[in-house]
């Protein structure tokens, strides 16, 4: 989950595409492809408002590359949770899941949103996102350098998706409030296992750079697990430096269905 690869500018198709989202999540069942989405999501009627060929970017270039990998993961684990969980909840699965497929987002939330909410400041602006974006494409994390048009494009596409879910204020703005965000337990334990489960150790598992995108360090996250272990999620054995997790549920569709009956 951690492999390094090039920013792009495929938040263009589409920022945090909420409510876009959760229909197509709807929509979709395992297995099927992103063309027969795309069929389905056009047949339904429930994106009068989309003209065909930007519902077919939405899928193919935003839905697919954050829900649909790892033969489809994501999108099964949502589509189980959608109705229980809340609407935050959800966005900060969104969140994280976007974070991945775009690592140009995931480092901004990393390293500018997390530093200036940390350091006491109250706004984010387009500014503070183009000055990341320049020093993303001076030290090689583009495959190309950018135009001016795209850099300015970029920066905003940056705080709107932040926006989106929740990080800074929404609407169209040049520079956004800072929004007070905390990662919710659901999703704490939902991150854990899946982790667990994709081979990280107890140990690794808890300086992850996925946490860092709720602003958790080594010792945030090990809270996060020993109150996870109070809700009986899990049971959590630290002395010094190591740490031993013993995982209570035998795969992330048991844990999804632990969740969304809690």
């Amino acid at each position: 989950m951690a492999e390094t690869r090039p920013y792009t500018t495929q938040l263009q198709a589409g920022l945090g595409l909420v409510d876009e989202t959760k229909t197509l999540l709807d929509l979709w069942t395992p297995g099927m492809s992103t063309t027969e989405l795309f069929q389905k999501a056009l047949e339904s009627g429930r994106f009068p408002t989309i003209t065909a060929r930007r519902l077919r970017n939405i899928i193919v270039e935003s839905f697919a590359p954050r829900y649909l990998v790892r033969e489809g993961a994501p999108a099964h684990h949502l589509k189980r949770l959608l109705q229980r969980l809340s609407a935050s909840e959800i966005s900060q699965l969104m969140l994280l899941f976007t974070c991945r497929a775009n690592p140009i987002l995931g480092d901004f939330v990393r390293q500018v949103y997390w530093s200036r909410y940390e350091g006491g400041y109250t706004e984010i602006s387009n500014e503070d996102a183009r000055a990341f974006v320049e020093r993303g494409i001076d030290d090689g994390k583009t495959a190309r350098r950018w135009s001016e048009t795209t850099i300015r494009r970029v920066s905003g596409y940056l705080t709107g998706c932040c926006a989106d879910y929740g990080l800074l204020e929404r609407g169209i703005r040049k520079s956004r409030r800072i929004v007070p965000f905390r990662i919710s337990p659901s999703v704490a334990a939902y991150l854990a296992y899946e982790l667990h489960f994709a081979g990280v150790g107890d140990n690794a598992l808890l300086s992850h750079e996925d946490w860092q995108v709720f602003g958790l360090a080594r010792d945030d996250v090990l809270e996060e697990i020993k109150r996870l272990s109070l809700q009986g999620l899990l049971i959590v054995q630290a002395a010094s430096d190591v740490v031993r997790i013993s995982w209570k549920h035998p795969h992330m569709e048991a844990l999804c269905d632990v969740l969304a009956q809690s």
